[in-house]
């Protein structure tokens, strides 16, 4: 009961709170748990888009024609469909062709002006029935001039970005923690300084060690748990704020090659352990400094 009482505030045996060790404790600490937090989120945003991607290109390839051979075209379809595996095959008409084009391209294109590939939407059950080297043997035999696209080129170099943005994302929340206890250790040796005299004066009446490190870490959790709480409580605002701006139609454009940051209830999960997290952190680190200050003591 007392250990809940000076979580929550009440008064420690030492006069910690009326010095200005921790002053600005609680104000690093927000800061570290806010640019964690958006690091993290961007992780987890990032991990999810990747996820997305090769899940909408799960069994899907396309086979590239020239154009102009209806009859060739005709023969290609009839190997593909009777590929063992294949799910569906379509051959994508030039409206459609130019329609993927768009994006590049602009609007209002018209499918005449354009000498455009043949097209064919190949989808696969992805399982162990279907052979994709045997595919593009079949494939070579009836229409040498085909091309058979699996997409990864185009997706792996997509995935080897994301993974190596999860990786930095990884190293700032890491050296973000590391700031922290760099912080806390150098309040509490302050506080230390601060108080030798008194510390001094426990010693000679019997008081442990131990005893004088409760003191400090009760401080060093009460300022730990208000700083992970302000930054936390930024770090929630500023990503409900990129998630509005996402589903405003005047903004969505500007986003549009961002990965989402609506996170799932894992990942506030996730986020909401940084509060935690940062009260742990700043208790254990400053309960080590403590002791091994006073170990060192004479």
């Amino acid at each position: 009961m007392s250990g809940l009482r000076r979580i929550l505030g009440g008064p420690l045996d030492l006069p910690l709170e009326r010095d200005g060790s921790g002053r600005f404790l609680p104000w690093i600490v927000a800061l570290m748990v806010y640019i964690a937090a958006l690091a993290l989120a961007g992780m987890m945003a990032l991990h999810g888009a990747a996820e997305r991607w090769q899940a909408a290109l799960a069994g899907t390839l396309t086979v590239e024609l020239p154009p102009g051979d209806a009859a060739r075209d005709d023969a290609v379809l009839a190997v593909l469909r009777a590929t063992p595996g294949v799910r569906r095959a379509d051959l994508l008409d030039k409206a459609a062709t130019v329609k993927l084009l768009e994006p590049w391209l602009g609007a209002g294109l018209d499918p005449g002006d354009l000498d455009l590939p043949r097209l064919i939407d190949l989808r696969t059950d992805g399982g162990a029935g279907f052979d994709e080297a045997a595919l593009a043997t079949r494939l070579a035999a009836a229409a040498p001039e085909a091309r058979l696209d699996d997409h990864h080129r185009w997706v792996d170099p997509l995935l080897r970005t994301a993974l190596a943005a999860e990786i930095l994302g990884a190293s700032i929340v890491l050296l973000v923690g590391a700031a922290a206890v760099l912080s806390i250790v150098f309040a509490t040796r302050t506080g230390l300084a601060i108080h030798q005299g008194a510390i001094e004066v426990l010693h000679l009446i019997g008081a442990r060690d131990t005893y004088i490190a409760r003191q400090f870490q009760w401080q060093a959790l009460r300022l730990g748990l208000r700083g992970g709480l302000l930054g936390l409580a930024a770090g929630g605002l500023t990503l409900a704020g990129f998630a509005a701006a996402g589903r405003s139609p005047s903004l969505a454009g500007m986003a549009a090659g961002l990965p989402r940051l609506a996170l799932t209830p894992l990942g506030w999960t996730a986020l909401a352990l940084l509060l935690p997290g940062a009260g742990l952190v700043a208790l254990v680190t400053a309960r080590v400094t403590v002791l091994r200050s006073l170990a060192r003591m004479p």
